[in-house]
């Protein structure tokens, strides 16, 4: 069984890589971002009706300006956002599976003026008419060097797991600039929009049937299988 490789910012790495073992899968964890707070001015409360929350990264490094919004509903993507919104004292009013676009058909009617807690980098919202939306960056991801223990990995073949846009560019032009053989590489991808951003000659792309970790991992098993008895 080739190995499985999993690149996402911690703590999402250990939660992958474990979830990963109870599958049977062989998983090494090689986080390529770290994720790291910015700084930001907060939007007055009383100007706001609900956040919006893409990732539990904006809870995590938002700092204590977070507190300010207790309280308010959130309007978030995954059930681990929905967990930290909650324990920092939001009333989580919708939960996504496919991106935060899906929740904005959901937004209750005096949801109108809206707070996006995002990260540097960020997939643009389309409202419907009557809804403004104040944007604040609280943290960024910055990309890391593929350390030399993953290169030697790859020198056979392996199933890598992506969960983000910029994780396939990134990992993608880590592979490049190392000359690393794509031809032996696998990628299980959380969607089709991450697999277009990985780009071509890897031996299989394939996008999980649900954005979510759990469908992906499923979808890395099946691939697993795939590979010759002696990979």
């Amino acid at each position: 069984m080739p190995p499985v490789i999993v690149i996402r910012p911690e703590p999402g790495t250990s939660a992958t890589v474990a979830a990963a073992a109870k599958l049977g899968l062989q998983a090494h964890g090689f986080p390529l971002f770290a994720v790291m707070p910015l700084p930001w001015e907060p939007a007055p409360r009383e100007e706001v009706d609900a956040v919006l929350l893409g990732s539990a990264n904006a809870l995590r490094h938002g700092g204590a300006e977070i507190a300010r919004y207790r309280g308010l509903p959130a309007y978030v993507v995954g059930a681990k956002t929905a967990e930290a919104a909650r324990e920092a004292g939001l009333e989580v009013a919708r939960i996504a599976h496919g991106g935060l676009q899906s929740v904005i058909a959901y937004l209750a009617p005096e949801h109108r003026r809206l707070l996006r807690l995002a990260g540097r980098e960020r997939i643009e919202l389309a409202l419907p008419g009557g809804h403004t939306m104040i944007t604040r960056e609280v943290y960024a991801s910055t990309p890391l060097a593929m350390p030399a223990e993953l290169t030697a990995l790859l020198e056979q073949p392996a199933v890598v797991l992506l969960h983000s846009g910029e994780a396939a560019a990134h990992f993608a032009a880590e592979c490049t600039r190392l000359s690393i053989d794509r031809r032996r590489i696998a990628l299980a991808c959380i969607g089709p929009r991450v697999a277009e951003r990985a780009g071509n000659h890897w031996i299989s792309t394939r996008s999980a049937e649900t954005p979510d970790d759990a469908a992906l991992l499923a979808l890395a098993a099946e691939m697993c299988k795939d590979f010759p008895s002696g990979s």
